[in-house]
């Protein structure tokens, strides 16, 4: 009963924020954030992903680590990096030493680390939901809800820092219950970026398989 209350609270919510018109606040507040960011040639972070699943009882923790320019990057998380160049993507897992080559596409590209400072630009509505206040320091609070129904994540939710316009933190809520939420820590912009930053190095990677989807 519980399980099923907390849908439908969060289907109302979903289906209010989805037929709204957009909010000026909200827009003012992302248009900051957004140009922040584009005004970097690159930045990289450590971050941690949180899963929950209240029904489920499962809560799971792991720390990360990204770099970002543009619409490349190279990401590193629970034994395995991903590095994409915009046009390829490499999947390297660590512990079989294999790495999996295969073309970006459109779902993927939407997934991109970077996507997360414009997504509001294109396929969602956004609201102002309040302020927070976390250790010390006041965050505006911004929910998108995508315009496709059929979208599996229904709301995303943007902590956005008053002072600096920085993304503190987000959280991805999922229909199957799951929320996924990102927190970045020690973030640095304009960082030296090596020259095979965002390709993979096979040199570097001794012994490696190699298994080519193109």
């Amino acid at each position: 009963m519980n399980r099923l209350l907390s849908l439908l609270l969060a289907l109302m919510l979903f289906v209010n924020l989805a037929n709204a018109q957009q909010d000026p606040k909200a827009g003012k507040i992302l248009n900051a954030m957004s140009q922040k960011y584009k005004t970097m040639k690159a930045f990289k972070a450590n971050f941690s992903q949180t899963l929950e699943n209240p029904s489920a009882k499962v809560k799971e923790t792991m720390n990360g680590d990204i770099l970002v320019s543009g619409n490349k990057y190279r990401l590193g998380v629970s034994g395995q990096e991903i590095i994409s160049d915009g046009k390829l993507m490499w999947t390297y897992l660590k512990d079989a030493n294999e790495v999996t080559i295969t073309e970006t596409d459109a779902e993927a590209e939407s997934m991109s680390p970077s996507k997360i400072f414009d997504m509001y630009k294109k396929g969602h509505k956004y609201a102002h939901a309040g302020t927070e206040t976390i250790e010390g320091v006041k965050y505006d609070v911004i929910e998108l809800a995508p315009e496709d129904r059929s979208n599996p994540i229904f709301k995303v939710r943007l902590f956005i820092n008053q002072k600096d316009s920085t993304l503190k933190s987000w959280q991805m809520f999922r229909n199957n219950g799951n929320r996924y939420t990102y927190t970045i820590k020690n973030f640095q912009a304009n960082p030296t970026l090596a020259s095979d930053a965002f390709t993979f190095n096979k040199a570097k990677y001794k012994g490696v398989s190699v298994v080519d989807l193109r």
